[in-house]
């Protein structure tokens, strides 16, 4: 990248810290959020601090009638908005079709949207929808013109010492489309042809993505193997780029060459681009086609002017109101690696010419390998630029002029030819995904992946963080609340999340029966689900924790810098790779934001306001010559930085001036390196080597943030801390299925611990408490997967303790409730109305087909005597202990309602409404649908009770599986009155 390029993109970065921020968004401005507010809201959170949604319009087949029923249900569950997202996917893995509704952008379609535009203003949610139906976008307007594009070859061996004329073969040719970018020939003979070529060569010319899970891509920086041999059987050439003939200008436009070769062997390449098969993923009925050029701003205004502004055009003053965001999805589209003008644009952004380079395409090696492997690192850089330039650049830009933000998911998993922040540079809201556990995606790092997004949000000053979130493949309605929503929702609060957006929220006209159409991924989350009713307490606690996250200012003690390798995308904050964990947090930047750090009194600081203690480098020892200058720049003025001392920067801009250069500063600023640990200073600041984040900062007396007393583990307890004012806040989470008694530390001294419950809304003041060498130890009590946020505000001396020994009771059992229970089943579903279970049982084992496949609420009735002592000064609690499948009960006693409860151990206060003698108890049990639609497909009952698209008999990949197995259902207990231990500690 020449200095040219380092100006704009710094000019760029300042325009973007600069402008007004269409995505703002929060309470009123007049409205201080500080302490006080955060307190008085926290019980009922405003709406801006809602949930949100993908409103999935799947294959168009929406209603008006849907429309509203779907909008009413978001508005009274005070969901923030929804983002249409018109896709189809309904009979992808095994499952059946659906109607097809009206096709994306028609005008019966449009007409829908500003319907549905009409009632969110009625009714004061914010929308944003998806520009084209699916994803990758593109679509059946995009014709070859502005399509993806690939580099394609064809090659002729000659013996030149002659005139030749030769009709050159039109290389590879997609689409109906090609253009001629060179014509070049290189010797040929015997002694350069070489075995030792590059590897990996498809991926490093951008050809292909690289995974679904942010996989790292550093290795595509060198050979894995230096004597690695080509194995295709074709032969390669060692090419001297003094050596290249540029024969572009002999060839006329039918392919014919003239030249007058010198004697020798020639290989001739004529080399042209056309277009990548890449098509329109999971999109609606004819909403097929090619996929836009990202690199091509040309491609991105035809787009813009073909599909968006006649939907603008219809949705009128909407537009900048109630229409307020726009979305396009995860690259999925594989690579691309060429565009109209992508010679000048690499010449403009590298400083030199790409054309001598170009006989690697087809596997031979320009100088050598390694000179190879540097062009095909900036050759990547480029393509990464345009896309972020050309296209989400361009994408805010237009959305900006109409008052309007954007949020796509521009920075992976998928590894395709990006740099992940530098894209979530041009978002208004940052959007990454996240997963519930599934059998398409097991294990941790395949599922999260929110750490880059927040990272971007901190560095950039972005203030939404949002995902799309509890995505799975396989499971249908049977998702458990508390152990698969509530323990993914926690995580990635943890990373730095801060808006849900459910994944998925399908719109289905009332014709499609129940549960309806689904799409054939996400958790279902809508008002045709079993559960909808009961799920006001699920989506208050995911509110009261989004309310207080937003508004905090993110602490960390460490800034990772990932390196300028392309693709470049994040993974999971468990991967560490700045090894600050468990203990201090990091953000991560790229080099555009690096090349706008300073420093402040020692602490490393980005234009947002961000303050780190360290400065961590990339471990593979490759760094830009800018970013190398500028490391020179922070710690002369103090910076502290860690990181082995770089050995070469991988790209040809620059040249040999450039390496002689990198070199110096190298020796500056890590000075001669023998030892495998060390220190060196350097003006004000230092710069170490053989220890990560954590041991260093130990090293200085720096204490971690936050710990668990007597537990290192780093996937046992997670943490986020952020600042509001002088207001500490920690979330702090259980990521276990046991309940954790624990004593945490905080870095913090002189203020209160304060205990706030985003389950319940309670806040108290932590009465057990202990302050020692600058941090506050407070003893927790975790259930499975539980969290609690632990706040500080009100000043205290440092020397005060707590006056107790623990900040929760401990319960004692009183009475369990064992023996009968009389269950009574909506007969509208199948199953009986009334059944006595002489014990509590799961409904997949009764003999009775109408319980073992029913979905729905069955009500448990009890009556039992309280013979045990009732105090003033305990509290007595039921205690459900195990609800399946979903996880939710609503409890009645003596005909008060005590609630819902959704999480282990299903307990609620019940001593208000417990009286001396008999008592009767009533719990309401919702299952999912999974069972009944099981029944229906496995024909166990002449009555078809559901109507829906989803096949239940088929795996995750589609293919048919033996046997459906049942969801365990019912109240499963043991039911037990605990109550609460008198304290023996004052």
């Amino acid at each position: 990248m020449n200095w040219k390029i380092i100006v704009w993109e710094l000019m760029l970065v300042s325009f973007l810290f600069s402008c007004t921020d269409p995505g703002k968004v929060g309470v009123n401005d007049d409205q201080q959020v500080n302490y006080d507010y955060l307190k008085s809201h926290f019980q009922q959170p405003e709406q801006v601090y809602g949930v949100n949604c993908w409103w999935w319009w799947l294959n168009g087949n929406v209603t008006k009638e849907a429309i509203t029923k779907d909008l009413e249900a978001m508005k009274s569950k005070n969901f923030q908005g929804a983002m249409i997202f018109d896709a189809g996917g309904h009979n992808q893995r095994g499952n059946k079709d659906i109607p097809a509704g009206p096709l994306f952008g028609s005008k019966e379609w449009t007409d829908l949207f500003v319907f549905a535009l009409d009632e969110a203003k009625r009714l004061g949610l914010e929308m944003g929808f998806n520009i084209q139906s699916g994803w990758n976008l593109g679509g059946p307007c995009v014709t070859p013109q502005y399509a993806a594009k690939q580099l394609t070859y064809s090659e002729l061996k000659t013996t030149g010492g002659k005139t030749l004329h030769l009709q050159l073969a039109k290389p590879e040719e997609h689409k109906g489309f090609y253009k001629d970018v060179a014509v070049l020939a290189f010797p040929a003979n015997g002694e350069n042809q070489t075995d030792k070529t590059v590897d990996k060569l498809d991926l490093k010319l951008g050809l292909h993505e690289l995974g679904g899970s942010a996989p790292d891509c550093r290795f595509l920086l060198e050979n894995t193997s230096r004597s690695e041999e080509r194995k295709t059987g074709k032969t390669a050439y060692l090419v001297d780029p003094s050596k290249i003939v540029d024969l572009t200008a002999q060839m006329d436009e039918k392919g014919a060459l003239s030249w007058d070769a010198p004697q020798g062997e020639w290989n001739i390449m004529r080399i042209g681009y056309t277009c990548t098969n890449s098509e329109v993923s999971t999109s609606s009925n004819e909403w097929q086609g090619n996929v836009l050029d990202y690199m091509s701003k040309e491609a991105f205004d035809y787009y813009w002017n073909t599909v968006v502004e006649p939907i603008f055009k219809a949705a009128g003053d909407h537009v900048g109101s109630t229409l307020k965001f726009m979305e396009t999805d995860s690259w999925e589209c594989g690579g691309m690696n060429w565009t109209d003008s992508f010679s000048d644009e690499f010449r403009a952004y590298c400083g030199y010419d790409l054309k001598q380079y170009l006989p690697l395409i087809a596997g031979h090696v320009v100088g050598n390998v390694d000179v190879s492997n540097a062009f095909l690192a900036d050759f990547r850089k480029a393509i990464a630029h345009l896309v972020a330039n050309n296209h989400y650049a361009r994408f805010a830009a237009y959305a900006h002029k109409n008052n309007m933000g954007i949020q796509p998911e521009s920075a992976g998993p998928h590894a395709g030819p990006l740099d992940g922040i530098k894209n979530y540079g041009f978002s208004d809201i940052v959007m990454s995904e996240f997963w519930s556990p599934s059998p398409h995606r097991p294990r941790p790092q395949d599922r999260f992946f929110i750490k880059q997004a927040s990272s971007a949000a901190h560095i950039y000053g972005k203030k939404i963080v949002g995902a799309e979130s509890f995505t799975t493949i396989g499971p249908h309605w049977n998702d458990e609340l508390w152990h698969d929503q509530k323990s993914a929702f926690d995580h990635e609060i943890c990373d730095g999340l801060n808006r849900l957006y459910f994944h998925t929220f399908t719109c289905s006209p009332a014709e499609q029966g129940l549960p309806g159409q689904e799409y054939f991924a996400g958790t279902h989350v809508n008002p045709r689900v079993t559960w909808w009713d009961q799920s006001g307490p699920f989506v208050d606690y995911l509110h009261r924790t989004q309310m207080l996250v937003q508004e905090g200012k993110f602490v960390a003690d460490v800034l990772y810098y990932y390196g300028d390798h392309v693709p470049n995308v994040y993974p999971f904050k468990h991967r560490d790779m700045a090894g600050a964990m468990f203990g201090f947090d990091y953000d991560v930047t790229d080099e555009t934001i690096f090349m706008k750090l300073d420093v402040d009194n020692g602490n490393v600081t980005t234009p947002a306001g961000g303050t780190y203690k360290v400065l961590v480098l990339p471990d593979h020892r490759v760094l830009s010559l800018a970013v190398l200058k500028k490391l020179e720049t922070l710690v002369k003025e103090g910076a502290h930085v860690i990181g082995y001392k770089p050995l070469k920067t991988v790209s040809l801009v620059g040249g040999k001036t450039a390496d002689a250069e990198f070199k110096q500063l190298a020796d500056k600023l890590w000075g001669d390196v023998t030892e495998a640990t060390g220190r060196n200073e350097y003006g004000k600041g230092t710069v170490s080597w053989g220890k990560n984040a954590k041991e260093y900062l130990l090293s200085q007396n720096i204490p971690v943030d936050f710990s668990i007393e007597g537990n290192d583990s780093k996937t046992d307890f997670d943490y986020i801390h952020y600042r509001i004012g002088e207001t500490h806040l920690y979330f702090v989470s259980n990521q276990t299925d046991e309940k954790q008694t624990v004593t945490a530390r905080f870095r913090v001294s002189g203020l209160q611990p304060e205990l706030w419950d985003a389950l319940s809304g309670e806040i108290r003041e932590a009465e057990a408490f202990a302050q020692k060498d600058g941090l506050t130890s407070v003893p927790l009590v975790l259930e499975p997967y539980g969290s609690v946020f632990v706040v500080f505000n009100k000043e205290i001396g440092k020397n005060r303790q707590g006056t107790k020994q623990r900040n929760y009771p401990d319960y004692e059992t009183v009475k369990t409730l064992d023996g009968s229970w009389t269950v009574c089943f909506d007969p509208k579903w199948g199953g009986p109305a009334s059944v006595v279970f002489p014990e509590l049982m799961d409904w997949t084992t009764h003999p009775d087909k109408g319980i073992r496949y029913y979905s729905g609420t069955a009500v448990y009735n009890k009556r039992f005597t309280v013979d045990f002592e009732k105090t003033p000064a305990n509290r007595c609690f039921l205690q459900l202990e195990n609800v399946k499948d979903v996880g939710i009960a609503a409890v009645r006693i003596n005909h008060t309602d005590k609630g819902i409860v959704w999480t282990k151990p299903f307990r609620v206060d019940i001593t208000d409404a417990l009286k001396e003698g008999e008592n009767e108890l009533v719990v309401e049990v919702t299952n999912s649908w999974f069972n009944r639609v099981a029944g229906d497909e496995m024909s166990v009952s002449p009555t078809r009770y559901t109507q829906t698209n989803v096949v239940l008999g088929n795996d995750f990949r589609g293919n048919p599986v033996s046997e459906i197995q049942l969801e365990p259902s019912g109240l499963l207990g043991p039911v037990t009155i605990v109550r609460t231990k008198t304290p023996d500690n004052g």
